[in-house]
């Protein structure tokens, strides 16, 4: 009972995913007086390394990281010679540079960003049959987008008064154009709200069955013990 050790009184993990060996051989790295056999002893450490993270593999310069992580898991201590510079605990203390969040100064919120952008790419073209179809095709979906955020109904006058508002009057739809139905917008937007609520349905049920039978000792295909029971005769 004597020889049993607990974490508590293990020593520090500088980078815990690596595990308690990695740990334990960079702390032998650490001892080795010897500096050509120290350096054989990092190289070999770097090695296990990569095989334990293969996901490093995708990384650009991954070699580059693992020799990092072999000095933080050191606490900069290792005297190695090293294909990349050393880096310090100044290196890691600093605070990455604070991202902007974008903020677009948009309109109407519930067209979003993405329709005032399509308006301005349909703006830029060349007067034609494809300009018409793309200006047809946002104002459609500009009535949907705004049958999804208010849930009401619309007038086709509202939408195409947006159209022309957001455009600077420069959009405009044939005066022969009918926008699709409101009745028709929304039963596929509830047609689909319900595919995907009834695919989730049957997905969770499919796997509460699998689970079932893999618990049973059907593996999740359907099998029987009958196997296992005949083979356990046997023995």
């Amino acid at each position: 009972m004597n020889n049993l050790e607990y974490n508590s009184q293990r020593g520090r993990m500088f980078i815990p995913e690596y595990g308690r060996n990695i740990q334990k051989m960079v702390n032998y790295a650490m001892s080795v007086e010897d500096r050509e056999h120290r350096n054989k002893v990092a190289q070999s450490i770097i090695n296990v390394m990569g095989q334990l993270n293969p996901h490093l593999r995708d990384i650009n310069d991954f070699k580059h990281k693992l020799w990092d992580h072999l000095f933080i898991i050191s606490d900069f201590k290792l005297d190695v010679d090293s294909p990349y510079p050393k880096p310090t605990p100044a290196t890691f203390e600093g605070k990455p540079d604070k991202v902007k969040y974008p903020f677009y100064n948009i309109k109407f919120r519930f067209y979003g960003k993405t329709i005032e952008l399509m308006i301005q790419k349909a703006i830029g073209m060349e007067e034609g049959e494809l300009k018409n179809l793309l200006i047809q095709a946002i104002a459609n979906h500009m009535k949907k987008s705004y049958l999804n955020w208010n849930k009401e109904t619309v007038s086709d006058d509202v939408i195409i008064n947006h159209l022309s508002d957001l455009s600077g009057g420069k959009l405009k739809l044939a005066e022969d154009f009918r926008l699709n139905a409101t009745g028709d917008i929304l039963a596929r937007t509830k047609k689909k709200m319900d595919s995907n609520t009834n695919t989730g349905t049957y997905q969770k049920r499919d796997n509460n069955n699998n689970n079932r039978n893999f618990r049973q000792g059907g593996g999740g295909h359907g099998q029987n013990n009958n196997f296992k029971k005949n083979n356990h005769k046997k023995y």
